[in-house]
C-alpha cells in the first residue's frame, strides 16, 4: 500500500506573519501581540531578514518591570533589547515528524520558517498538531483491516486484557 505524503512546514505554516522591528518599544509590541492573538513574533530588518524572536513572555517581564520600577525606570525598553538573538528557525521543507521532534526537543510553541536567510512563514505547535491529526485520520481511514483480526476489531483498542 502506498504511503500517504508527509506534510511539510510549507504547507502548514502561515504565510502572512506578523513582525516586529527591533527600533519598536515592548510596550507596543505586546500590543501587536495582543491585538493579533498570538503568543510571540519575529523581529525582522527592513529587508525581512530575521533578526530575533520576541514572546509575550518578554513583553511581560519588560511591561511588568517599568511598571513595578516607575520612579526610576524612565528608559523605554525597545525590542530589539529584549528579543532572543539567533531562534532556532525551521526550513520550509521539513516534513511533520522532524518538526514535531523538534518542538518536543526545543519546547518553544513557534519557529520562524527561514528561506535564504528571509522570513517566509512561522509555523505553530498548534499548525503541527493540526497537520497531525489530519495525517492520522487520513492514515486510519485508508488503511485496510488487519487480515488476522476479526471484522470490527480494532488491534489495539479492543484488545482483551489479561
Amino acid at each position: 500500500m502506498p504511503h500517504r505524503k508527509v506534510a511539510t512546514v510549507r504547507e502548514m505554516m502561515t504565510r502572512k506573519v506578523i513582525t516586529l522591528a527591533p527600533e519598536m518599544a515592548a510596550v507596543e509590541a505586546a500590543e501587536v501581540l495582543l491585538k493579533n492573538g498570538i503568543s510571540g513574533a519575529p523581529v525582522i530588518d527592513q529587508d525581512r531578514r530575521l533578526l530575533g524572536l520576541v514572546s509575550e513572555f518578554d513583553c511581560l517581564r519588560a511591561v511588568a518591570a517599568s511598571d513595578y520600577e516607575m520612579d526610576s525606570h524612565d528608559a523605554i525598553e525597545l525590542v530589539g533589547d529584549l528579543m532572543t538573538r539567533e531562534p532556532i528557525t525551521v526550513p520550509p521543507e521539513m516534513d511533520l515528524f522532524t518538526l514535531a521532534h523538534e518542538f518536543v526537543t526545543h519546547r518553544v510553541r513557534r519557529f520562524p520558517v527561514v528561506e535564504s536567510g528571509f522570513v517566509i512563514g512561522q509555523v505553530s505547535r498548534r499548525d503541527a498538531l493540526k497537520a497531525a491529526l489530519m495525517f492520522r485520520k487520513e492514515r486510519i481511514a485508508n488503511s485496510p483491516n488487519y487480515p488476522d483480526y476479526p471484522r470490527g476489531r480494532a488491534p489495539i483498542k479492543n484488545y482483551p486484557r489479561g
